[in-house]
């Protein structure tokens, strides 16, 4: 299966255990991997035949800022669950990065893989 991806696709949302993370914005940064027949657009040279990454972006974007969750791990789920209802992918994975977030690291996250039923 072919592969699109966007990396490293930053938001700021609130997210977080906290009470002070609650009241404040963090980024957060998103890889995402979904399994896609490529060849029926790279034939036809026709944008309509692929996964629109920029459409995609721009939900994974908006579902992100408008919905404040406490865990990483619930953001990951949402948006993996998001792409597989709004686009024709087969799979996705989503690496969720937290900047930050731990002193002395770069950031913390997770990552998950679904498949479409």
């Amino acid at each position: 299966m072919d592969k699109v991806f966007v990396q490293g696709l930053e938001v700021l949302t609130t997210i977080g255990v906290y009470e002070w993370e609650k009241g404040i914005k963090q980024k957060l940064r998103f890889d995402l991997e979904m399994g896609y027949d490529i060849a029926p657009a790279a034939l036809d040279d026709d944008i309509n035949k692929t996964l629109d990454y920029a459409t995609l972006s721009k939900k994974v974007t908006q579902h992100a800022e408008q919905n404040h969750v406490e865990l990483v791990e619930t953001m990951a789920e949402q948006i993996a669950q998001l792409i597989l209802a709004e686009f024709a992918v087969q799979s996705v994975k989503v690496r969720l990065t937290k900047p930050n977030a731990v002193a002395n690291a770069a950031g913390v996250g997770v990552e998950i893989e679904r498949f479409a039923n």
